[in-house]
């Protein structure tokens, strides 16, 4: 499904008005299980670690209008609210660390501080298992794409510059978006991710979101040049907004 919105605060506050790619994938069956997982899990309920040595990881959809996230299962101490969908239209996604903890799941957030997570209940979402993740390395200015362990896409990118460096950690996919301009800045695509920037708290009206994004300046390539988003070739990006579904791991290291 694609829809043409137009945010005022864009998730990478660097578009006025953007195609959101509401699936997160243009292609078909970005997931390998596309089911919903049963919230009626036969006593006795065992967390189930999903980054195992499977390869996989495990997304977690909204199901509802909101959710909210706990510090604890059991739903006494909010960490935070989130829409569905969020500003830019598109669903509300988590990366799972662990599922079916007594009705519910523990996921990353999409909240600063970089890291946050909290547990949300199962019977709010939808799981999907996910064949896909991506590494960036900061020191090699590397993209490397990965299903089920298999490498397959190794592509230079620039990072942020030392005064806006790029953010390192664990994040994951949340958005798809279009620039209405495709040979502007931003290249072809843009997929928004679920990390801040640590040192704007906003840029050009936004929050701060990093992002993977196409590029005009090819030769930029290799450097440190950002604002702290992840610029890559847009052919390359063109290939992975054809099959990387949101919530798709990212690690982003030294």
């Amino acid at each position: 499904m694609i829809a043409v919105a137009t945010v005022p605060r864009a998730s990478l506050a660097v578009l006025a008005a953007i195609t959101v790619i509401a699936n997160g994938c243009a292609g078909e069956d970005p997931y390998l299980d596309l089911s919903q997982a049963p919230t009626d899990v036969a006593a006795p309920e065992v967390a189930v670690d999903v980054a195992s040595a499977t390869h996989t990881s495990t997304v977690a959809t909204a199901a509802t209008s909101e959710i909210v996230a706990y510090v604890e299962p059991g739903g006494e101490d909010p960490v935070s609210r989130l829409a569905n969908p969020i500003p830019s239209g598109s669903p509300l996604v988590f990366e799972v660390i662990s599922a079916h903890v007594n009705g519910w799941h523990e996921v990353k957030l999409p909240i600063r501080p970089n890291g946050s997570t909290g547990w949300i209940k199962a019977e709010d979402v939808t799981l999907a298992s996910n064949p896909w993740r991506l590494e960036i390395s900061v020191a090699d200015h590397q993209l490397r794409v990965f299903r089920e362990g298999r490498l397959t896409i190794d592509s230079p990118v620039a990072i942020g510059t030392g005064a806006t460096p790029t953010p390192i950690g664990s994040f994951y996919l949340t958005e798809l978006l279009q620039p209405t301009d495709q040979s502007g800045p931003y290249g072809t695509f843009a997929f928004g991710l679920s990390g801040f920037s640590e040192t704007l708290m906003e840029f050009n009206g936004g929050e701060g979101v990093i992002g993977i994004h196409g590029t005009n300046d090819p030769g930029s390539l290799g450097t440190d040049v950002s604002h702290g988003c992840i610029r890559i070739e847009n052919s390359v990006i063109d290939e992975m907004a054809t099959f990387l579904p949101l919530g798709t791991p990212v690690l982003i290291t030294p």
